[in-house]
This record gives C-alpha cells, sequence and structure tokens, in this order.
C-alpha cells in the first residue's frame, strides 16, 4: 500500500545543493501556510558514487536536519543511484566480492559519469550488481546505516536502468545472466533491495521513486516516473498516455516531473502557463511531484550542476494563486487517493485509468486517451495545449457527473465543450460520490 505521507505534495528541483538550502524551502513552505509532505534531497548528495552517504561538508547535521523536517510534518527522500566511483568506500569490496557488473569483453562495465574534484571531466564508474542477491543486500546495508537509521524511509533510486549506452548495455555481465536477456530486471531488482531492506526494518509500506520498471516491479513499491522529459505540451500530452499505459500494465504507481525536467524559465509566461497546467494534471496525479532543472541552470552536466528555482512561488504572481490552490485541493484528495491505494494493493486496480476501465460498455469510452478516471468517482480530463481555454470531455454512459466548477449535473455517454479557463481544468465527479466533497471549497 502507498504510505500515507506519500499521497501529499513532493517539492524537488535539481538540485538542493546543500542542508541550508533545503531546510530554507521547507521553512519558506510552512510559513506560507502551504501543504507539503516530501522533500527531494537529488543526487551529489554525496562525496563519491557509491558512498551512499551525506557529504558533511554541505550536509553537517542530516540527523538534526530530518529531526527538524518531521517536526514540519515533511519527509525526506534520497537520491540513490547505482554507480560506483573507484575512489568511493565500496567500490572495493564490492569488486572483491564479485558484486559489480561484468564486461563481456573483459573486466568490469564502466562509463563515464560526473566526479567531485574533476570539474566538467568525467570518470569511469562502475555498477553495482542488482542482480545478485549479496548486492542487494549491501545496498540495504549501507543506505540502512547512512539514512534509514537517521530515519529515512524513502529512497530515489535514479538511472536505475542501469543508465547506459545501448551497445554498453548490451555487453554487461550480471550474476543473473547477460545484460541483452535479464538488464530489464535491474529497476526491478533494485526496488526489491529497498524494499526487503525496510520490511525487515519493520516498514510494512516500502515505497521508491523508480526510473525504470519491469513486471511485478509493483510488490516491491516502485512508483514509476516517465524520467527526464522536455517542457513542453507535447511531452505533457505524451505523458497522459504513457501514465495510462503503465496503469494497465500493473503498476498502479505513477508519477511525472511536473513542468518537464530539461529547462523551463520561471520567468517566461509562456513557460509559465505549461507549469500551471502541467500541476493540474499533476494534482490529479498518483504522486504530485514538482521537479525539474529550470533555468537559469548549470550548462554542464558535472558534480556542481544545478538549476534555478522551481518552488511554487517561483513562477510569478498570477500561477501562485493557482498553484497554492491546487495544493489545497490536493491535501483535500489524499484520503481519497488513500483508498484507491487500499483498492490498488488489494485488487491491482489502477490508481488512474482509462475511461474504458470504468466504463467497458462505452464504445467512444475506448477511443478517448487524453482524459482518465482517478479512481472510479473523478473523471479528469487536462489541458494539454499553449493558450487552450475549454476543451471536448466525454462523460461515459452508465453514470451522471456533476461538473465540479458549476455544481451542474450531465448525462453520461455525452461530449461536451467545456471551459478551461487558466485556473483550473475541466473535473467531474461521479454522482453521490462522496469524493465530491473535497470541491466544496471551489464551487463555493
Amino acid at each position: 500500500m502507498l504510505p500515507e505521507w506519500a499521497a501529499g505534495f513532493w517539492q524537488s528541483k535539481l538540485r538542493y545543493r546543500t542542508q541550508d538550502e533545503l531546510l530554507a524551502v521547507a521553512r519558506e513552505h510552512k510559513e506560507r501556510g502551504l501543504p507539503l509532505s516530501v522533500m527531494v534531497c537529488d543526487f551529489f548528495h554525496w562525496t563519491h558514487m557509491g558512498d551512499w552517504d551525506f557529504d558533511a561538508a554541505d550536509w553537517p547535521d542530516p540527523e538534526a536536519m530530518i529531526e527538524e523536517l518531521e517536526s514540519l510534518g515533511v519527509r525526506l527522500a534520497v537520491s540513490v543511484w547505482p554507480t560506483v566511483d573507484p575512489g568511493s568506500s565500496n567500490h572495493d569490496m564490492l569488486r572483491d566480492a564479485g558484486l559489480l557488473v561484468g564486461d563481456s569483453h573483459g573486466g568490469l562495465l564502466t562509463f563515464p559519469w560526473p566526479a567531485r574534484g574533476h570539474g566538467p571531466d568525467h570518470q569511469p564508474m562502475t555498477y553495482f550488481d542488482a542482480t545478485h542477491p549479496a548486492a542487494r543486500r549491501h545496498l540495504w546495508q549501507q543506505l540502512s546505516e547512512h539514512y534509514h537509521s537517521l530515519g529515512v524511509s524513502a529512497f530515489w533510486l535514479d538511472a536505475c536502468q542501469p543508465d547506459m549506452p545501448l551497445e554498453l548495455a548490451v555487453r554487461a555481465v550480471y550474476s543473473a545472466g547477460p545484460g541483452a536477456q535479464v538488464g530489464n530486471l535491474y529497476g526491478k531488482l533494485a526496488a526489491r533491495a529497498v524494499a526487503e531492506g525496510l520490511n525487515e526494518a519493520g516498514d510494512e509500506r516500502p515505497l521508491s521513486l523508480v526510473r525504470s520498471a519491469w513486471a511485478g516491479s509493483q510488490r516491491y513499491g516502485a512508483a514509476l516516473w516517465s524520467g527526464d522529459i522536455q517542457p513542453t505540451f507535447e511531452s505533457l500530452a505524451q505523458q497522459i498516455r504513457a501514465g495510462l499505459n503503465v496503469a494497465m500494465s500493473g503498476i498502479p504507481w505513477w508519477n511525472t516531473d511536473i513542468g518537464g525536467f530539461l529547462g523551463g524559465d520561471p520567468t517566461d509566461p509562456a513557460y509559465q502557463e505549461l507549469l500551471v497546467r502541467w500541476f493540474q494534471y499533476g494534482a490529479f496525479s498518483h504522486l504530485m511531484r514538482l521537479h525539474g532543472d529550470r533555468a537559469p541552470n548549470h550548462p554542464t552536466f558535472s558534480a556542481d550542476m544545478t538549476g534555478g528555482p522551481n518552488e511554487v512561488w517561483s513562477y510569478g504572481p498570477q500561477a501562485y494563486p493557482i498553484l497554492t490552490a491546487h495544493l489545497r485541493l490536493r491535501e483535500r484528495l489524499r484520503p481519497y487517493l488513500l483508498e484507491l491505494s487500499e483498492q490498488a494493493h488489494r485488487t491491482g486496480a489502477p490508481v488512474m485509468r482509462p475511461l474504458f476501465f470504468g466504463f467497458p460498455e462505452d464504445a467512444h469510452a475506448w477511443t478517448v486517451d487524453d482524459q482518465f478516471l482517478l479512481g472510479p468517482d473523478l473523471l479528469v480530463a487536462p489541458v494539454a495545449e499553449a493558450g487552450a481555454r475549454s476543451r471536448t470531455v466525454h462523460l461515459p454512459a452508465g453514470a451522471r457527473w456533476t461538473d465540479t466548477a458549476t455544481g451542474e449535473l450531465h448525462e453520461g455517454g455525452t461530449t461536451l465543450d467545456v471551459p478551461a479557463p487558466l485556473e483550473r481544468i475541466p473535473v467531474f465527479v461521479r454522482e453521490g460520490a462522496a469524493v465530491a466533497d473535497a470541491f466544496t471549497e471551489i464551487t463555493a
């Protein structure tokens, strides 16, 4: 089941570089009275890849940081990469024990990644072998010692493909077999390492944010997101469809980088509109997580890179009240989302569903791929077109639907042109559903 804290708002960016920087954002949220559930600590909070630990220079007292976040009602999620720097504290042990990925051309598989102290020059990194049970146990031992013991139970398993070019991936030699045969299992097994560790520690609801999944990943609490995507309306439209395909593939937990990852200027009105529309979609996603590498961003992929501001107050006076209204709506939706989480846990029914999932007798519902059901009772129609202030919405036959903006009741089996001012996207509630109470503030 989804942990209760995970159903709230996740704040992230590439990247909060220090303990003080991250805490300042959490404090600002609370000073403004804005809901916040999770702060995300992105990559290179460590000294070397493969240390799986906080760098003491930038994160001098992580235990105190985590305690303060907890006092604010906020969890810390930390980034975990599978890459292992030869200079890291774990490399030699993993190498000597045969727990690193081999190369069919000889030796260990390596690929150049950023490294502290090398400026823009990348250094060859190895990979821990997630297909080896002993490697998974060692990873969890490190995560337990350096993070979980301090109070961290949310892990972001980034680059867990593992991230490497295809021509290199097919050369991988894993404990489970050749890369071309077993490589796609890597993300699933990385999530398994964390889930089994958390289970052993008494946590019955493990959750890992993952960039790669495979059939069966859901049993290990894998919350799949769509990776480093473009900050465009075209990309937003793709995410809606991709999420529904994931849902029908048996993985119920789905989310995207709200606003896209690869850029976006918070001072640009055109991008502000995109961010608002994406945020509205995110408010009705199973996980709601703001993330991205915003302008002005570091031009080089390095250990020192960082993006510009990416908080809800970063997008100007027109966007701010819209974003904060959706943060509060998200809070009101949390009980419903947790009910859906329990249903997914018991039955496998996805939280975000194509229309035909709930209304298979409606022939038109099978053709709609830009709307979705959030559970059985909410119909969400995101806006994924620049400048659009209305959109066509199909209401499935077999129920009657209330427009949450007007309170007007409509018969199912109809297709409407629905207003979509920048302040909101079309959302309808099935007649008689209790979740309608979450929208009373809007209709009032």
